[in-house]
């Protein structure tokens, strides 16, 4: 069969990477075409567009390059049309890919529009429903809270696992010790609090002024960043300062599963830290913090903006967002998640979140529910 497969990001190329090695499992003839990135091309086919040349964030952005993001959409239409798959599918990134669903409705009317990774629609931007619901035949989703969500617009949809768990059940340096890792890394015998600050400059700049001043406060502690692939050293250590705090790359999972808890910055990262039971606080940095606050509530439709709290549908993690992200809220923080009663309850709540998550295989249990339904 042919697939077709869009993924607008860096996620989402390490998404369909792993979906594409799991259909040709299945499917020894599989042609793929697709707009991804290095790791796609990894797996075979014909790249249509880098991922690096169409991931433009934030309005201002795509406005500013609105000439490209055209270019990019007619590109990949016709593309489509010439390539003529038996199936489309989507990975994310909406704003793109509800516009291919549509125009492939509409050209390729025989052809099923499968989308894997729900848009966060149940956070923001609801209305985009209405699209889905019209042009997406099956939706695969990783986040179990979207069942419910899906079922209250009467559109049923697929839990197929989260790659997260994947990931980290299927890690290397999975039996690393504590003085191996910290040799490896030139630190020292400290218990590890670890600082995942973000992947983005303007997430860093934020968040990082702030969790470096903890290390004066925590004394037997050592603090230790895991750094975002694109970021340099440099731009590290002109937060830091003087400050006794080591980075360390490409070893986020190493790191977390040595530390004894965690700061992170709210993103996929929070819920990773979970799958880890590393206790942790999640915080997000935004300049004009009250008044961040007050669209927060007034913008997105969810209580949180953790993961790990959306799944467990209570409070789990203390989000620590926008005005309410201080120095010394963040110091009372760090020091309840160093009590032992209060990590046991915390452990407790993420033994729940890893049951509903379920068991490894979210890309494999996706291409055996697509491949069922193609034939």
């Amino acid at each position: 069969m042919k697939y077709y497969l869009i993924a607008g990001e860096a996620s989402g190329d390490l998404h369909g990477a792993n979906l594409m090695h799991e259909i040709k499992q299945l499917d020894a003839h599989a042609e793929f075409c697709f707009m991804g990135g290095d790791l796609m091309q990894a797996q075979g086919g014909k790249i249509v567009k880098h991922y690096r040349d169409m991931a433009f964030m934030g309005i201002i952005m795509v406005l500013l390059n609105a000439r490209t993001v055209w270019n990019n959409l007619q590109q990949c239409k016709q593309s489509i049309k010439t390539f003529e798959p038996d199936v489309l599918i989507l990975i994310d990134y909406p704003g793109f890919n509800l516009r291919m669903a549509k125009f492939a409705k509409k050209q390729l009317p025989h052809t099923p529009v499968y989308y894997y990774i729900s848009p966060k629609i149940w956070a923001w931007k609801e209305y985009r429903i209405k699209s889905i619901k019209k042009y997406i035949d099956k939706m695969f989703t990783i986040l179990p809270f979207e069942t419910e969500f899906y079922k209250k617009h009467q559109f049923e949809v697929e839990y197929v696992g989260n790659p997260s768990v994947d990931s980290v059940a299927f890690r290397t340096n999975k039996d690393e010790s504590f003085s191996s890792f910290v040799e490896r890394n030139k630190l020292d015998s400290k218990p590890i609090i670890a600082l995942l600050a973000g992947s983005r400059k303007q997430e860093i700049k934020g968040c990082l002024p702030i969790m470096v001043k903890m290390i004066d406060l925590f004394p037997d502690y050592q603090f230790v960043i895991g750094g975002a692939p694109a970021i340099t050293p440099d731009f590290y250590a002109n937060i830091i300062g003087n400050n006794k705090i080591q980075v360390v790359y490409g070893q986020t999972y190493d790191l977390l599963q040595q530390a004894h808890a965690a700061v992170v910055n709210s993103g996929t990262a929070t819920l990773e830290t979970a799958l880890f039971k590393v206790p942790e606080v999640v915080v997000y940095h935004w300049k004009l913090g009250v008044i961040m606050n007050i669209l927060q509530q007034l913008v997105l439709k969810v209580k949180y903006v953790s993961l790990v709290n959306l799944i467990y549908n209570k409070m789990l993690v203390k989000e620590l967002i926008a005005a309410n992200f201080t120095t010394e809220n963040l110091h009372k923080e760090l020091t309840l998640l160093l009590n032992p009663s209060y990590r046991e309850n915390l452990l407790k709540g993420y033994d729940e979140v890893i049951e509903k998550l379920g068991k490894p295989g979210a890309a494999k249990h996706t291409a055996e529910k697509m491949w069922h339904y193609l034939n």
